[in-house]
């Protein structure tokens, strides 16, 4: 078809507008409507593009494979300690660690933050340093808030002092405690100094342990020095129930008991703190 007056430019194919058809006419023009959410409770409306996973959650999971954690406004904290214990010594960037230096402040920020009603501390630790072990063990058993501990995976070494600090302590049936006595690694030189450098730190953990828990001092330390169990070692690995038997732990429990416990020991407190006469 040949257009009137018009001049198209060399090598640019010219617009031609579509005429309908004799006897036909044309179709309701298509608008594009914003989308709108839904209301709860109803299904998405027929032809309606549902959406998919925010931008967000894809690139989370992209980088660090998994999604967002979904936030929950509650007044317990979740404190995680992991991994082999960091004290004053850096440990090798592939080694998965706890850092007492964060540990510290954010025990310090959770005692004065007053929509923090009580702490939840789930350990999975092979243990550590010690003076930094001891130093996060004692900052727990010194908060004012109720504290429950929880034992997934393992709670070995100085991880058993952090698991005893909180007021009340739960371990899985599968968790693992391994009590040995204090070791150093490397060359020793001197042998009588060091000898009664550790017996008192050995000391230090032995009195945190049996003041905060229900085991003994014979006990525990009987626990320690045992041979027979650990390969080429001395010392005892405790396994569910039996740290509960021997009274180190309170409870065999999950995360749900530990979280219930947690709530019921809030409320107590509450009710306490309303009873108490002025």
């Amino acid at each position: 078809m040949e257009m009137q007056g018009y001049d198209p430019e060399p090598g640019v194919i010219p617009y031609i507008p579509a005429h309908p058809e004799p006897g036909v006419e044309p179709g309701p023009e298509r608008r594009e409507e914003p989308d709108r959410q839904d209301e709860p409770g109803q299904e998405p409306k027929p032809g309606k593009r549902v959406a998919g996973k925010p931008k967000s959650t894809l690139e989370a999971m992209k980088e660090m494979g998994s999604t967002q954690i979904p936030e929950v406004k509650s007044n317990i904290h979740c404190l995680t300690i992991v991994g082999q214990i960091e004290g004053h010594l850096v440990l090798p960037p592939q080694n998965k660690t706890t850092k007492y230096e964060h540990m510290i402040p954010q025990l310090v920020a959770l005692e004065q933050t007053p929509d923090i009603e009580g702490i939840l501390i789930i350990l999975n630790t092979v243990g550590g340093d010690v003076e930094a072990g001891l130093a996060i063990a004692e900052m727990i058993a010194g908060m004012s808030k109720p504290t429950v501990s929880v034992i997934l995976g393992g709670g070995h070494s100085i991880g058993v002092p952090i698991a005893v600090g909180a007021r009340y302590s739960f371990i899985a049936n599968t968790a693992s405690m391994t009590i040995h006595p204090i070791r150093l690694n490397g060359l020793v030189i001197g042998v009588p100094q060091t000898y009664e450098y550790l017996d008192k730190m050995q000391d230090r953990v032995v009195r945190f342990v049996t003041e905060h828990s229900g085991v003994t001092v014979e006990k525990f330390r009987e626990l320690m020095f045992r041979t027979g169990e650990l390969a080429r070692d001395i010392g005892t690995v405790l396994i569910g129930k039996e740290a509960v038997d021997v009274g180190l732990i309170n409870a065999v429990g999950g995360i749900g008991d530990a979280v219930k416990k947690l709530k019921d020991m809030i409320n107590e407190g509450k009710t306490n703190q309303k009873e108490a006469p002025w």
